[in-house]
C-alpha cells in the first residue's frame, strides 16, 4: 500500500524546501520531491548563492589590486581560480546539507528522484537509483522552477557556450567574454569574469540595459559599468553564433543594419528562463497552462484542477527566490486554513554587482503609463558621508511618492549596499509610509542609509546635503 501525505511537494527550491518545512510547522504531514539530488534549487546549486561567492571574492580580488592606492603595500596578488572555484563549491555544499537538516528537523520526508502526476492524488517517484514509488498525497504542489532560455539554433554546450550554470564553473579565465543579455543574471557573470581578467562585451537587443528597471537608473547603471571596463553593444541582435579552432565567432546586427562580428572565449547566454514543467504529466491530467508555458493559478494558488497547486518560477511573477519563498509559505498557510496572502507591490529585486542596484515598487515609466501623479527625491552617495570616507562614492537614491497623499510608490537604488537598504524600504512600503514617514525617521551617523532619509527630503525639497 502506498505512503499517504497530507501535502506533497515536487520541487526543493526555494519555493518548495519552505513551502515543506512550513506545512510540517503547521501539523500536516509533508513530502517534498526533489530530482536534484540536493535541496534549494537553482537558486542554491547553480544560482544566485554560488554566484554571489564569486561575485564577492572576484570584488575583493579586483579590490587587493588597487590596495596601494589607500596606502596598503602588498606583493604581487595573484588569482588562483581553482581555489576561488573550490570555496564556492563549499559554501554551496553547506548551505544545501542545511536545508536537508531542516528537513529532518521539521519532519518532511525527502524524495530523491523525479516526481510525476499518476492522477490528481497519485505521484510516482523515479529515485536516483532508477527505482520506483508511488505514493498517495490529499494535496499537491508543483515548484519545479525554471530553466535558461537559449537562442534558437544555438546549443549550449556548457563550455564555450555557457548558460549562468557553465559561467559559473569556468576553468580559466577567458580573454575575451560575449554576454548576450543585458539583465540581471548577464551583468552579474560580466562583471565577474571582468573583474577577473575578461574583456567583456554585453550584447543587448534593446536600446538600455536591465529591461524594467526605472530608466534613470538603468543609464547610470550602465555609466558605471562602462567605466569599470564592460563594453556594451545595444539595439544589437544576435544573427549567429558559431564555433571554431580558435573560440566562438558572434555575427550581430544592429537598427541601422550594421553587421559586426565579435570573436570570443566564450559566449555566455543570458536572455531569460522559462517554466520548467516537463515529466509533470500535465498535459494527461488537463492542468491549464498559460501561452509561455506557465501553470494557470487562481489567488490562492489552486490550479484548475483545486487540490494541486503551483509556486514559484512555474507561475507568473518576476522569477526571484524570495517571491517563490513568500508564496511557498503563503499557499501552505492557505492549505492548514489560514490567511496566506503575498504583497506582490513590494517584492524587492538586487543586482549583486559593485555597486549594488535595487529597486521596489513603480518605476517613473510605470507612474506615467499608470497616469498617476507623483514626485521624486533623489539623493547621490557622493554627498553620503559614509560612502565618501570609504570611497564608494557612485549612485543614488531615488523616492517616487504620491503628489497628493505622499505615500511611497517606488524606491530605486544604486550604490553601496542597496541590497540591504532596499529592505527598510521595503518595511516601509508594506505599512503603507510615506515619504515623510521616513524623512522623520532618525538614521544613524554615518550611514549608507542617510542617503535614503536625504532621498525622503528630497522629495519636497528639503534635504540638507545636497
Amino acid at each position: 500500500m502506498a505512503e499517504k501525505f497530507d501535502v506533497t511537494v515536487i520541487g526543493g527550491g526555494p519555493a518548495g524546501y519552505v513551502c515543506a518545512i512550513r506545512l510540517s510547522q503547521l501539523g500536516l504531514k509533508t513530502a517534498c520531491v526533489e530530482s536534484r539530488g540536493s535541496l534549494g534549487g537553482t537558486c542554491l546549486n547553480i544560482g544566485c548563492i554560488p554566484s554571489k561567492s564569486l561575485l564577492n571574492m572576484s570584488e575583493s580580488f579586483h579590490r587587493a589590486k588597487n590596495f596601494s592606492d589607500i596606502g596598503i603595500e602588498t606583493g604581487e596578488i595573484k588569482l588562483n581560480l581553482e581555489k576561488m572555484m573550490s570555496n564556492k563549491d563549499s559554501s554551496v555544499s553547506t548551505l544545501t546539507k542545511g536545508v536537508e537538516f531542516l528537513f529532518k528537523k521539521n519532519k518532511v520526508t525527502y524524495f530523491k528522484g523525479t516526481g510525476k502526476l499518476k492522477s490528481n492524488k497519485e505521484i510516482n517517484i523515479i529515485g536516483l537509483d532508477n527505482s520506483q514509488t508511488t505514493i498517495e498525497s490529499d494535496n499537491i504542489i508543483i515548484s519545479t522552477g525554471s530553466e535558461p532560455v537559449s537562442i534558437p539554433g544555438v546549443e549550449i554546450d556548457e563550455k564555450t557556450i555557457v548558460s549562468s550554470t557553465g559561467a559559473l564553473s569556468l576553468k580559466t579565465v577567458p580573454k575575451k567574454m560575449v554576454v548576450v543579455g543585458g539583465g540581471y543574471i548577464g551583468l552579474e557573470m560580466g562583471s565577474v569574469w571582468s573583474r577577473l581578467g575578461s574583456e567583456v562585451h554585453v550584447v543587448e537587443f534593446l536600446d538600455h540595459i536591465t529591461p524594467g528597471m526605472d530608466k534613470e537608473i538603468s543609464s547610470e547603471f550602465m555609466k558605471i559599468l562602462k567605466k569599470q571596463g564592460l563594453k556594451f553593444h545595444l539595439n544589437t541582435k544576435v544573427e549567429k553564433i558559431v564555433k571554431n579552432n580558435n573560440g566562438v565567432r558572434i555575427n550581430t546586427i544592429d537598427k541601422t543594419g550594421k553587421k559586426e562580428e565579435l570573436d570570443s572565449d566564450v559566449v555566455l547566454i543570458a536572455v531569460g528562463r522559462k517554466a520548467f514543467t516537463k515529466h509533470l504529466n500535465l498535459e494527461k491530467l488537463g492542468i491549464e497552462l498559460d501561452e509561455k508555458k506557465r501553470i494557470n493559478v487562481n489567488k490562492k494558488f489552486q490550479t484548475n484542477i483545486e487540490n494541486i497547486y503551483a509556486i514559484g518560477d512555474v507561475i507568473q511573477g518576476p522569477m526571484l527566490a524570495h517571491k517563490a519563498e513568500e508564496e511557498g509559505i503563503a499557499v501552505a498557510e492557505l492549505i492548514a486554513g489560514q490567511s496566506g496572502h503575498v504583497n506582490y507591490n513590494v517584492i524587492p529585486g538586487v543586482i549583486y554587482t559593485t555597486p549594488e542596484v535595487a529597486a521596489i515598487g513603480d518605476t517613473e515609466e510605470q507612474l506615467i503609463e499608470k497616469n498617476l501623479k507623483y514626485k521624486v527625491g533623489k539623493f547621490p552617495f557622493m554627498a553620503n558621508s559614509r560612502a565618501k570616507a570609504i570611497d564608494e562614492p557612485e549612485g543614488l537614491v531615488k523616492i517616487l511618492a504620491d503628489s497628493t497623499t505622499d505615500k511611497v510608490l517606488g524606491v530605486h537604488l544604486i550604490g553601496p549596499h542597496a541590497g540591504e537598504l532596499i529592505a527598510e524600504m521595503a518595511i516601509a512600503m508594506e505599512f503603507g509610509a510615506s515619504s515623510e514617514d521616513i524623512a522623520r525617521t532618525c538614521h544613524a551617523h554615518p550611514t549608507f542609509s542617510e542617503a535614503v532619509k536625504e532621498a525622503a527630503l528630497s522629495v519636497d525639497k528639503r534635504q540638507i546635503h545636497s
